[in-house]
């Protein structure tokens, strides 16, 4: 068969040592146990004409320089262009630290060493290349996925930190529970998935996509790969697949979502990382349910589409600015506490930090065409809205990655961003226009078009 097919996989071990900066909260944690090892996986697909490479890496999040770094390595030591290599991560908040995020800078010495190791995972799947076929399924996993923005009642006023006036809606409202109405938006319950298995008969890889958040059941200053590991380990043994197998979790749109069930009706099991074990390891048998269903392609064919999209920041303007200096005058930041006084400290320091960013963005965004299904990949948060959108017209099998290529952080449709809550609010991972979100989906589906006839 002419064009057949070539695939690979492979983790790498990223695991940072002790000591190390934890991301993923408004403030510096430093790990003290290791729950779980962390990796970076690759999976690589590869025929006569093509090859396409995609990383998931379990960490928080990893902006564009760090990235277009890594792909320089990789491009470098392996001759593969960057437009054809996507990198994302699955944004577990118990990682380590590439990025600055609110109060927590990036580890340096992480940082120096993370993209090397992501290398030598494409690396080792480009050395595991073997005949192969693949295939994309799906199916709706409801249960886990649930919105984290609530109408509340009037009675209770959710403060935005950066005016002082009152939002429409509160973000995760811990402690209020009884003044929420109702959630705001629908989630998207598609777990999705590519299949690849060799000719011989045995297990590449499974890559899923599903719009979960993360899980976070485990205390501060722990390493976890959250319930995205959980998922790669339980699909390898439910699979009964050997060591070579790679399972991988990759984000979809999550922005406006979580499992945190503040109506206290659903019952998780407690204790460390027991939740996320739960459903790491219930998503994994939903995968196998659809198995025998799955229609291989051994010749598919393959493409990268890549385009810059270039949109406007909401920027602080002059009397914003003198308003943030005024706050962080009276200090306070080394004492910094989860309550009103503290939110606009941090977001005061935010407007200032963020002042000294470029007026217009430049993110990337991106379709692998593969054989009869596509992925997209959009580079920050993106709501479940937003996801549920592209999908809608099309025909054949297609789920977004998020937090892909860079991390431009939480693009909300313009509705949401007048509702307010905690993902509209301007800082350096919330800022883009209010009509970035339509741009990113347009331009996104412009790409995904371009290979309809591929």
């Amino acid at each position: 068969m002419s064009n057949i097919l070539q695939a690979g996989a492979a983790a790498i071990e990223t695991t940072p040592p002790l000591g190390s900066i934890i991301n993923g909260d408004f403030v510096t944690h430093y790990a003290q146990k290791i729950h779980d090892p962390l990796h970076a996986k690759a999976l690589v697909l590869k025929n006569d004409d093509t090859c396409l490479v995609i990383v998931v890496v379990d960490i928080c999040v990893m902006g564009k320089a760090f990235l277009d770094e890594t792909k320089n390595i990789i491009e470098g030591q392996y001759g593969i262009p960057p437009m054809q290599v996507l990198i994302s991560a699955t944004h577990t908040h118990a990682s380590g630290a590439v990025e600055d995020v609110h109060m927590v800078p990036a580890d340096m010495a992480y940082r120096k060493r993370l993209p090397g190791l992501i290398a030598r995972a494409v690396g080792k799947a480009l050395v595991g290349l073997k005949p192969a076929k693949l295939a994309f399924g799906s199916i709706d996993v409801p249960e886990y996925v649930m919105c984290r923005r609530y109408w509340m009642k009037e009675s209770y006023s959710p403060i935005n930190p950066l005016t002082g006036n009152t939002d429409q809606i509160k973000t995760n409202p811990f402690g209020v529970e009884d003044q929420i109405i109702k959630p705001l938006n629908t989630p998207d319950p598609e777990l999705s998935f590519i299949a690849v298995k060799g000719l011989d008969g045995q297990w590449i890889s499974i890559l899923g996509n599903y719009s979960l958040h993360y899980v976070g059941d485990w205390e501060n200053g722990t390493i976890s790969a959250d319930y995205f590991g959980m998922f790669s380990n339980a699909l390898k043994e439910k699979l009964g697949a050997g060591d070579a197998f790679v399972g991988m979790m990759s984000n979809g749109t999550s922005g406006d979502i979580n499992i945190w069930d503040f109506s206290g009706r659903i019952k998780f099991p407690e204790g460390e990382l027991a939740k996320s074990r739960k459903i790491g390891g219930e998503l994994a048998e939903k995968v196998l349910e659809r198995i025998q269903a799955l229609k291989w392609e051994q010749s598919p064919a393959l493409k990268s589409s890549f385009s810059l999209l270039k949109t406007e920041r909401r920027m602080p303007n002059s009397g914003e600015l003198e308003k943030a200096k005024a706050v962080l005058a009276t200090g306070g930041l080394e004492e910094l506490k989860p309550d009103t006084e503290g939110w606009q400290k941090l977001y005061a320091r935010e407007q200032l930090l963020l002042k000294e960013f470029p007026e217009e963005a430049t993110c990337p965004i991106q379709v692998l065409h593969i054989g009869k299904g596509k992925i997209g990949a959009l580079p920050g948060e993106f709501f479940a809205e937003t996801g549920l959108k592209i999908k809608a017209g099309l025909d054949f099998p297609y789920f977004t990655i998020s937090l892909a290529n860079d991390n431009v952080g939480y693009v909300p449709p313009s509705h949401e961003i007048e509702k307010g809550g905690y993902e509209t609010w301007r800082c350096r991972i919330s800022n883009l226009s209010t009509d970035s979100e339509e741009l990113f989906r347009k331009k996104l589906l412009e790409l995904i078009h371009e290979g309809k006839n591929f």
